[in-house]
């Protein structure tokens, strides 16, 4: 299931974060949501939207503990300096700072949507490495079917900037991939948008 052209070019920044010590966990996503409704009222050029889960296990997150996950879409690299910009300025700035200053520590990546389709929001991550000796035709082949019944979509890594495997298949429930893949998959809880009661901040992570 190739992406669409327009999918196609679309990059996600990917930002990991948690909360300090101290903070209440409906407070800090609340102030997380504040944050995503802030850039959403007035977005940058090249920004499409963003979503956020409650998530936990993860070593590249606050070593395993409580995190949450942005991911910030956007219509390929030239968007990524405006996103920057805007998200400490004007009417973004104040939802921003105080998301900053509850958060303890965070780390970010940089992934390219290879199949599938970017709209929806998943419940669901596997992230793997590609198999040694298999080539990126194989591997996305081997995907297919799973893309197809799950309606996921399949994320890689850009220029090896993100601290995590090379791909992440986003789906909406629980995941085996096929062999040779080995995967770890991570629950995702989520917070914004605000699709449904049962997303939101009772996630209290």
């Amino acid at each position: 299931m190739y992406a669409s052209p327009r999918q196609a070019s679309l990059l996600a920044y990917v930002f990991w974060h948690w909360r300090r010590s101290g903070v209440p966990g409906p407070s800090y996503v609340e102030l997380q949501r504040r944050f995503h409704a802030a850039l959403a009222k007035t977005p940058p050029a090249g920004f499409l939207r963003s979503h956020s889960a409650a998530i936990r296990g993860v070593s590249w997150a606050a070593a395993g503990a409580d995190a949450y996950e942005d991911w910030y879409l956007v219509e390929g690299t030239a968007a990524l300096d405006p996103l920057n910009e805007a998200a400490v300025t004007a009417s973004r700035q104040p939802a921003h700072d105080a998301a900053a200053a509850a958060a303890e520590g965070g780390t970010a990546g940089l992934y390219r949507l290879r199949r599938g389709s970017g709209d929806a929001v998943h419940r669901t991550a596997a992230w793997f490495p590609k198999p040694d000796g298999m080539s990126y035709g194989e591997l996305y082949a081997v995907l297919e079917p799973l893309l197809l019944d799950s309606d996921g979509a399949l994320w890689g890594r850009q220029m090896t900037l993100g601290p995590t495997p090379e791909f992440c298949l986003h789906t909406s429930g629980p995941v085996v991939l096929p062999a040779p893949l080995r995967a770890q998959v991570v629950a995702r809880s989520p917070i914004w948008p605000e699709v449904n009661s049962d997303l939101g901040g009772e996630a209290d992570v």
